[in-house]
């Protein structure tokens, strides 16, 4: 039959042909309807055509102008044959035909193209071959010796291929890979390629399906597969099977096989369900859920499985014993996460994170073991000009039972949070507000309500001598109502339970002055800074003795470094604060040159009252403090230093250290670290102080050295790292990673021992090895 020809109003005249070549227009919209879908935008000098998108398996028009340009055109009137010879182009909209010769066949309905033909698809797929026979609106035909470019670089080949129906094209003898060909030596193999009997690439679900297919490395078979299916290059969210994972061997689960399905629902959500069977205990189905919303995200992660690993109990850090006999059988856990926009202004969130047991998540290798808690909590924040808002819930969840007992943490219902950072106003200075109002309810422990309040003015000034000055007034307050002061992890002096309202007011004055003088040298001597800094501050001497019945939430820890030289106060929190007159001085000095840098600061703080109750190895326990340094050398590329300690004049100690460094060249770099403290602060308040002394764990030395060191070449790489801990005479991790890349193919290898417990038990060795095919997707095994 004869194709239906469009009306000839349609058609659009080419600026710059005969007349003759103008009639033939009625032969060229036979031929239109035998395009497939293209994407490209043609100009010449005598014709151009712009482009309209059409998705990836769309037929060709019937009713739209067709436009052709060819060198000549012939017609045999007698046979029903056109002709059209030297670069012939075809295109409707933006569907495209090129070849040296296209003849159209009026009484079989038939084009052939002859001689470098070339078809651009919809998707940007463009099909290379020698000849091409083409019918039925280009949804039947036939290719010999095919090429395809496809998106990502891939590449498919195929003796011939026949289409039917515009919607299945099978093809024979076909290769496929995503490598680079080599332009030099062309009929070299690729890095790898897969070879198969014949393949069929369904367009209307976008797969490519192989059969009897053999996965070759430089021209090498590796490995057989009866059948393979994939989605198109140009496809980035399908529906389908995932790349199942297996693994040979695993501590606690044994050997297990992972099957992932991937549920595409809409244009802005999608779904992930893994099964896992294994060879030791019972099977897990998880799953991931992804939404985004115009106002918002959603990201759900859950799982369910059943467990038949029986806890074991275990001897604690403490010496106590510890374990559960019920995280076993029917285990869970639930990860959710999640932000709306309710204005410009203002949005709220979520973040839900709980679990049936940490043995579980062990058991089963779910991302967050080996943390000390799990945190969930939901808040409301608002942006403002030079200000922030926020009210939000917490609570918690202990994984490391050995460490945190559930019973002791807190729940924080609600926490408020405020800051403001003003303009600067007429005396040129600038108001901070700041609040932190909180509930925190524990089931064993202190129970606290705090409404807290921040108030500072700065105004910077300078003088003549090029000395800068910064004058401060700060006020903090707090009021506290709390219950069970006596108990964790206050440990307060009382025998009462009862509820106790406290409460602190510290204004304070400060002043510090930086008197920078600077020196330039000449012929690339760069420049040299000696700053000496002094400062005051003088503020009522609160005390912040252990004795204090005061709820303590924030401030259990106390950091004297360079760091907090000259900060007011010296907590990390404002439960406790600095009082008293004290002065700091230090002298900072800098050299750049070159690109090249020696920064240090030298300090020390002096300090009319002493708190003989702070924590141990504080550095303030005389009048004069530790001295506090920090130096950061970096002579040139090569080479980069950073070391910080804090040493006792008076015992002639070090009572901090840690350092950073690392070196190396284009191809090879070594990085170290080490930390240093004659105690290990964590413990210091897990015990009743009033009763004892800190458990035995607190008086280790936290003496760890870091090394790692790391090379690439070409696409190769490799590194490694090792953690000891010198105090306790044992490595505490290490591991490696050797990898290859190349444009379309990664292999890696991972390998981790960690020599920590938690839970009583000890996860020894990991390995990760994976491979990665581009455009096909990753294959692993971890065990």
């Amino acid at each position: 039959m004869m194709p239906i020809l469009p009306s000839s109003s349609l058609f659009r005249p080419v600026a710059g042909r005969s007349p003759q070549a103008r009639r033939s227009l009625l032969a060229a919209s036979m031929l239109g309807g035998t395009l497939v879908g293209a994407a490209i935008q043609v100009h010449r000098a005598h014709a151009q055509v712009h482009p309209v998108h059409v998705d990836a398996g769309t037929p060709v028009s019937q009713k739209d102008p067709v436009t052709f340009q060819a060198d000549t055109v012939s017609y045999d009137n007698a046979r029903g044959i056109v002709t059209w010879s030297g670069n012939v182009q075809i295109w409707q909209n933006d569907h495209v035909l090129r070849a040296d010769t296209v003849t159209y066949d009026r009484n079989t309905g038939i084009a052939a193209a002859h001689g470098h033909v070339a078809i651009v698809e919809a998707d940007g797929t463009v099909l290379f071959s020698d000849y091409a026979e083409l019918s039925n609106g280009m949804r039947d035909g036939i290719m010999t010796r095919l090429h395809a470019l496809m998106a990502d670089n891939a590449r498919l080949a195929a003796n011939g291929m026949r289409r039917t129906g515009a919607r299945v094209n099978d093809m024979a003898r076909a290769v496929y890979t995503a490598c680079e060909i080599c332009a030099k030596h062309p009929a070299r193999p690729p890095f790898w390629q897969l070879r198969a009997y014949d393949a069929i690439d369904d367009t209307e679900h976008r797969r490519i399906e192989f059969r009897d297919a053999y996965l070759d490395l430089f021209g090498i078979p590796v490995m057989y597969l009866p059948a393979f299916s994939m989605s198109d290059p140009s496809v980035r969210r399908q529906s389908g099977f995932l790349t199942p994972g297996i693994t040979p061997h695993d501590r606690y689960l044994g050997a297990y096989l992972t099957i992932p399905y991937y549920w595409v629902i809409d244009g802005q959500s999608d779904l992930t369900v893994q099964g896992l069977v294994s060879t030791r205990t019972g099977p897990q189905v998880s799953s991931q859920y992804r939404n985004v919303f115009n106002w918002g995200t959603l990201n759900i992660l859950a799982g369910l499985a059943y467990d038949t690993h029986h806890a074991e109990q275990y001897i604690n850090t403490f010496g106590n014993t510890s374990g559960s006999g019920n995280e076993h059988g029917v285990q869970g856990y639930i990860f959710a996460q999640g932000q709306a926009s309710i204005s410009r202004e203002w949005r709220t969130g979520m973040n839900i994170n709980l679990t049936t047991s940490a043995n579980y998540m062990r058991d089963y290798r779910v991302t967050g073991y080996g943390q000390e808690t799990l945190t969930s909590n939901i808040f409301l924040e608002g942006f403002g000009t030079g200000s922030y808002s926020r009210i939000d819930a917490q609570a918690y969840q202990g994984l490391n039972q050995g460490v945190i007992r559930n019973s002791d943490l807190p729940w924080v219902l609600p926490r408020y949070t405020f800051s403001y950072f003003g303009q600067p106003d007429a005396l040129g200075g600038r108001l901070a507000l700041d609040t932190t109002d909180f509930y925190v309810y524990r089931q064993n422990g202190v129970s606290d309500q705090r409404g807290q309040l921040s108030a500072n003015w700065d105004r910077p000034f300078h003088n003549r001598l090029g000395q800068l000055w910064m004058l401060t007034l700060h006020l903090e307050s707090t009021l506290h109502r709390a219950t069970s002061l006596n108990e964790q992890p206050l440990y307060a002096a009382t025998a009462t339970r009862r509820a106790v309202v406290t409460g602190q007011v510290l204004p304070t004055v400060a002043l510090k002055m930086n008197w920078p003088f600077l020196r330039t040298f000449q012929h690339g001597g760069g420049t040299q800074i000696l700053e000496p800094i002094a400062q005051v501050i003088a503020a009522p001497n609160s005390g912040n003795s252990t004795t204090r019945n005061m709820p303590n939430e924030d401030s259990l820890s106390y950091e004297f470094t360079d760091s907090t030289l000259f900060s007011l106060n010296r907590y990390p929190g404002t439960d406790r604060l600095d009082g008293g007159l004290r002065g700091n001085i230090g002298v900072h000095g800098n050299w750049t040159w070159n690109g090249h840098e020696v920064d240090t600061l030298v300090g020390e703080s002096i300090q009319e009252h002493i708190d003989h109750n702070r924590i141990p190895y504080s550095g303030l326990n005389h009048h004069l403090s530790d001295v506090v340094a920090r130096a950061r050398i970096a002579p040139n590329r090569y080479v980069d230093f950073t070391g910080r300690t804090r040493i006792d004049p008076y015992a002639r100690r070090i009572d901090f250290g840690d350092a950073l460094f690392s070196t190396g060249v284009t191809h090879f770099h070594v990085t170290g670290g080490y930390v240093y403290e004659p105690v290990t602060p964590y413990y210091y308040y897990a015990t009743n102080l009033h009763t004892g002394s800190p458990t035995s764990a607190y008086y280790v030395r936290t003496n760890e050295l870091t090394l790692g060191a790391s090379t690439n070449w070409s696409g190769y790489s490799l590194s490694g790292f090792v953690r000891r801990s010198l105090s306790r005479k044992q490595f505490v991790s290490l591991g490696g990673n050797a990898g290859y890349q190349n444009d379309c193919f990664a292999f890696n290898i991972m390998y981790i021992k960690q020599y920590t417990s938690i839970g009583g038990q000890q996860r020894n060795s990991t390995i990760m090895f994976t491979l990665t095919f581009k455009t096909i997707g990753a294959f692993g095994i971890h065990g």
